[in-house]
């Protein structure tokens, strides 16, 4: 599976390095998230533990990825102190890196690769998760859609690193 090409390519190398600080799964549509300290990424697939796991494989939205940074400017544009990552209902939550960068690019955690598809924008139950204004103040930074493109284990603490070798790899294993 060949990559495309991407303008921000040039650029990704320079990327910082990125931590991994919380992962949720949903194991039903609807059900409010469920804090791990690890889990499986599982190629083509979903986060174990995660109702999208048996959804159609190959899907562009695996995973959803927020950061931190987001998440405290929704917080601010909501009048809140924090919102705790669940509530967001994204599965992973990153800090110290620019999130939408990363979009199109290829890149590990732990022992999985994947890669950003597009914007995950906000649904209409940020509205009434975060209050009036909840989906507005979530335009810009409801985060990342993925691909997982190598199985592997997560876990907190982990490096988010660019892929800018490419992964010469058997990517579906």
């Amino acid at each position: 599976m060949a990559k495309t090409s991407n303008p921000l390519d040039r650029w990704a190398r320079d990327l910082p390095p990125a931590t991994l600080e919380w992962i949720g799964v949903r194991p039903a549509r609807r059900l409010p998230m469920e804090e791990l300290s690890s889990t499986v990424a599982v190629a083509r697939r979903g986060l174990e533990g995660d109702h999208r796991l048996d959804k159609t494989p190959g899907s562009a939205r695996q995973v959803s990825i927020i950061s931190r940074e987001f998440i405290r400017q929704i917080a601010h544009f909501t009048g809140r102190q924090d919102i705790l990552p669940g509530l967001l209902r994204r599965n992973l939550v990153v800090s110290g890196i620019n999130l939408n960068a990363l979009r199109r690019q290829r890149f590990v955690i732990g022992e999985a690769l994947f890669e950003a598809t597009a914007l995950c924008h906000p649904c209409s139950r940020m509205e009434s998760a975060l209050g009036k204004g909840g989906v507005a103040a979530m335009l810009g930074h409801g985060g990342l859609c993925a691909r997982i493109l190598r199985s592997g284990e997560i876990k907190l603490g982990d490096t988010l690193f660019i892929d800018v070798e490419g992964a010469n790899m058997d990517l579906f294993q």
